[in-house]
């Protein structure tokens, strides 16, 4: 028997549209799906909670709709479509009893609970965007970047105007422009900083709070391949990132070096995620599965393979995660892909090896 939904260590968006819950310690995981059932089309591309006491998980997916997941109910309660803009959802948040969406082509908009509504304000950040966050501290304030389509800090109380717009690095040894390509960002607890990574293998830091608008931090980090994802540990002087190639490290942000490298995954990361009170980083990914990695010794704790390639993760940060008990019999999860025409097939009886007979006379 699965975990109820409200156990669930991990929450996980597959590229099928299906929001998986894992209980960790049981290493089961569940499907849930919405009432138009699976389809690529609603592929999951965001995640987040939709009130502090984590009971709700928005699922933000292809097809441009949110909807809430409710995990004490363990099932989907209700659904609205955010249009406009262009492009997958690039970034999903909470506003008080707002929801807040970014899209590809970089229109932001802030989302009454009435779904009859237009918009309650919007903001363009530009096109090729790539990523938008909050800032936990203050939920107001929202960071955006991009492909050519650097590092922005917007207030929605004053969405006129950014209120920080990051200046690209100097040119290379050659002179050449370096090109913008800022994949992920998060804000920094306890002051205005902000991390980026790029599609081009460098971490930067960011200091609004200084006249200068270049990075006060900035490194590459292994052969200058993509990073997909970042997330922050406890504390606010590392941060962790993974690439498209299957990587994922821990930076540190005062002197701009790999602290330890994370092993064990073999495709490109698509969800990075930290817990915030303990040493434990979360990462999914194409190669279909959930891993928890401890950040003090880069020891793999948890694999639970999940059958389709997955795109985003949320954890739930109100578990007793160090609990420990006895799991049972792991149970494979269904693909919901392709294991129900498995199923269907019969089975085909092997022939039996006859007995050689001896010729006479030979």
């Amino acid at each position: 028997m699965a975990a109820p939904a409200r156990l669930c260590h991990v929450w996980v968006g597959a590229e099928t549209g299906a929001l998986k819950g894992v209980n960790l310690q049981r290493k089961e995981a569940t499907n849930h799906v919405g009432g138009s059932g699976l389809s690529r089309a609603r592929g999951v591309s965001a995640l987040c909670w939709g009130d502090p006491a984590e009971t709700e998980v928005l699922v933000g997916s292809l097809d441009r709709s949110v909807s809430v997941f409710s995990t004490e109910k363990g099932k989907f309660t209700g659904s609205r479509l955010c249009p406009g803009g262009d492009g997958a959802f690039c970034g999903l948040g909470v506003l008080g009893s707002s929801v807040v969406t970014a899209v590809e082509s970089g229109l932001v908009r802030v989302w009454g609970e009435d779904e009859a509504e237009e918009p309650l304000q919007e903001l363009r950040a530009g096109p090729g965007l790539c990523r938008m966050r909050q800032d936990p501290a203050r939920p107001q304030l929202l960071g955006t970047a991009g492909r050519e389509n650097g590092l922005k800090v917007w207030d929605l109380q004053r969405p006129g105007e950014p209120l920080f717009r990051a200046k690209n690095v100097r040119n290379d040894w050659l002179d050449l422009r370096v090109p913008v390509w800022d994949r992920d960002l998060q804000f920094l607890p306890g002051s205005q900083r902000v991390v980026t990574c790029t599609g081009h293998g460098q971490v930067r830091l960011y200091d609004p709070a200084t006249p200068q608008r270049r990075p006060v931090l900035d490194t590459t980090f292994g052969e200058g391949g993509p990073l997909t994802a970042l997330a922050l540990p406890p504390g606010d002087t590392s941060v962790v990132v993974g690439s498209a190639r299957g990587d994922v490290a821990v930076i540190d942000l005062r002197k701009g070096r790999v602290l330890r490298a994370l092993k064990g995954l073999a495709g490109g990361v698509r969800g990075l995620q930290c817990h915030p009170r303990l040493p434990l980083v979360a990462s999914c990914g194409l190669d279909r599965s959930l891993r928890l990695h401890r950040l003090r010794d880069g020891r793999l704790s948890h694999k639970v393979y999940l059958k389709s390639r997955l795109t985003c993760l949320l954890l739930n940060t109100h578990l007793d995660w160090e609990a420990q008990e006895e799991p049972p019999p792991q149970k494979e999860v269904k693909d919901e892909e392709g294991d129900e025409l498995w199923d269907a097939l019969e089975p085909v009886p092997t022939p039996r090896k006859g007995k050689k007979r001896k010729i006479s006379g030979v």
